[in-house]
């Protein structure tokens, strides 16, 4: 059974920037591709970013260039940086395990 638990989440002024983390727990982490949604309010669950076992990774257009997904297989851990903060990236954002483990959400709101 795989756990996946969020953090980092927060309120942050446009512009700034916010790393989220998501520890899985079970066995097989570095052999899994590993990724990042998030749902606005009012809005469909959208694929923000991917990373494979082997490190490739692709990302949603509206956040090419200011997210980057990486991931520590040591740790069993991974990340979310996110840079340059806009008021629509407001959304609540998941961790997933390929293809059906998903972590609880964290929320983050970027505001003035």
């Amino acid at each position: 059974q795989v756990q996946l638990v969020e953090s980092g989440g927060g309120l942050v002024q446009p512009g700034g920037s916010l790393r989220l983390s998501c520890a899985a727990s079970g066995s097989g982490f570095s052999i899994k591709t590993m990724l990042w949604h998030r749902q606005a309010p009012g809005k469909e669950r959208e694929l923000v970013a991917r990373i494979t076992s082997d490190g490739s990774t692709t990302y949603a257009a509206s956040v090419k260039g200011r997210f980057t997904i990486s991931r520590d297989n040591a740790k069993n851990t991974v990340y979310l940086q996110m840079n340059s903060l806009k008021p629509e990236d407001t959304a609540v954002y998941y961790c997933r395990q390929f293809p059906a483990y998903w972590g609880q959400g964290t929320q983050v709101t970027v505001s003035s």
